[in-house]
């Protein structure tokens, strides 16, 4: 069966730094290490991945790309004296993903549009790219598109800061469309209490001794801990 173009391009972006692309990649990478933080860009560098989030090469439709700071987060130094363990100033990581950081910084240099997703686009040793898909909720072209016309509701209006991106999906444990059944944090929960309990197969790596039924029910009871 004959595959679409963006099959090829989805499998081109498998390992982007090999190859021919790589050598794209690193000239991109010189080129945009000199720009700013935020760029509008005419097209997208990633086609499937743009489609899949909703782009359309059509007016009302916006691309920017968005530079993030790799790392966790740069505290000062403290001039007070203590030692180093307690100067807080190593190890404090962010709550929230670069991905997320990004749209959030493209929405409030757009208040005006409305995010619809990101992708990834490269990164070097110190920062990350991403291209956001962002959407101009009172042009003509988009209230009269019956796939975009949604945004126009009023009612979307910066979906990066509460989390409704596919990012922060994500982020929030939503990534199954199943219901909470299907979300991060309940399989978390269950793989917690099946390690509590020595729930763990004999046939698994690492097996641990099944524990039978009435040791189980007396540590319910609180009798073993």
């Amino acid at each position: 069966m004959a595959k679409s173009v963006y099959h090829y391009i989805a499998l081109q972006w498998k390992r982007p730094y090999d190859g021919d692309h790589g050598a794209l990649m690193k000239e991109r990478l010189v080129e945009w290490r000199r720009q700013p933080a935020i760029v509008r860009v005419e097209r997208p560098t990633r086609l499937d991945r743009a489609r899949e989030l909703g782009y359309k090469a059509k007016q009302g439709v916006v691309v920017v790309r968005v530079r993030v700071r790799k790392g966790g987060r740069r505290k000062p130094r403290p001039n007070k004296g203590r030692r180093p363990k307690r100067m807080g100033v190593y190890g404090f990581a962010p709550a929230k993903g670069l991905q997320v950081m990004a749209e959030e910084r493209a929405q409030r240099k757009y208040p005006n549009l409305v995010v619809l997703g990101s992708y990834y686009v490269g990164e070097d040793g110190l920062y990350k790219w991403y291209e956001v898909i962002m959407v101009d909720p009172h042009h003509p072209a988009i209230q009269s598109d019956p796939e975009l016309r949604w945004v126009a509701s009023g009612k979307h209006k910066c979906r990066p800061c509460r989390g409704l991106t596919p990012a922060g999906r994500r982020a929030r444990g939503l990534r199954a469309t199943r219901g909470l059944r299907g979300t991060h944090k309940h399989k978390w929960k269950k793989k917690a209490k099946e390690r509590r309990l020595r729930k763990r197969h004999e046939a698994s790596r690492g097996a641990r001794f099944i524990a039978p039924d009435e040791l189980r029910k007396k540590y319910h009871r609180g009798d073993l801990t």
